[in-house]
């Protein structure tokens, strides 16, 4: 919060083409997936390992909008051909990109073919929000030459694709991610 307002406050006091982006789930292909972020992600990497999901609360019916990192990119790129000073945005998948836990199971079984493993939990997470749908309105005023390109299939379908590679090719040894990440480091000295 202290972020986003000194963004908007250095934007009018000095006249900065500055902008702040309130995010919905962002995700992706290359998304990380732990428990507490990452929702989609971390939804399939569990469902392909066989894993437990846990459910906290409202029986799996909180519904979340997800945006591609693709389409946050997408608007880095229109704010910087045509910035605004002190601007705010929401920045999620909208309703259309929208859908519950439960949904989201359906849906990835559908891909996998694999039945999702989960487990309710019958207390919400402090904080945590029963709907949460980004209004893009003000985006797409400000810039109508964007707009949501990836949708909730594609999303799910990149998200299975990423994570039957990774963890395929870790599986069968050829991807280690702490000798490549140690090859990185190494080779960046």
């Amino acid at each position: 919060m202290a972020g986003d307002i000194i963004v908007q406050e250095y934007g009018r006091y000095f006249g900065m083409p500055t902008c702040c982006l309130r995010g919905g789930c962002l995700t992706g292909p290359a998304h990380s997936a732990v428990e507490l972020h990452g929702f989609l992600s971390y939804l399939v990497k569990t469902n392909i390992l066989d894993e437990t999901y846990y459910v906290y609360g409202y029986k799996g019916k909180q519904v979340r909008d997800n945006i591609h990192s693709y389409d946050v990119a997408r608007f880095a790129e229109e704010f910087i051909k045509s910035p605004r000073v002190a601007e705010v945005y929401n920045c999620g998948g909208g309703r259309s990109n929208s859908c519950s836990i439960l949904e989201a199971f359906a849906r990835v079984e559908n891909l996998t073919g694999k039945p999702m493993q989960w487990q309710y939990v019958d207390k919400a997470r402090d904080g945590d929000h029963i709907c949460y749908i980004s209004d893009l309105t003000k985006m797409q005023c400000h810039y109508p030459s964007w707009g949501i390109t990836k949708s909730l299939d594609d999303i799910f379908q990149e998200l299975v694709q990423a994570w039957t590679d990774r963890l395929g090719e870790a599986s069968l040894g050829s991807f280690d991610y702490r000798s490549e990440q140690s090859q990185i480091t190494l080779s960046s000295r």
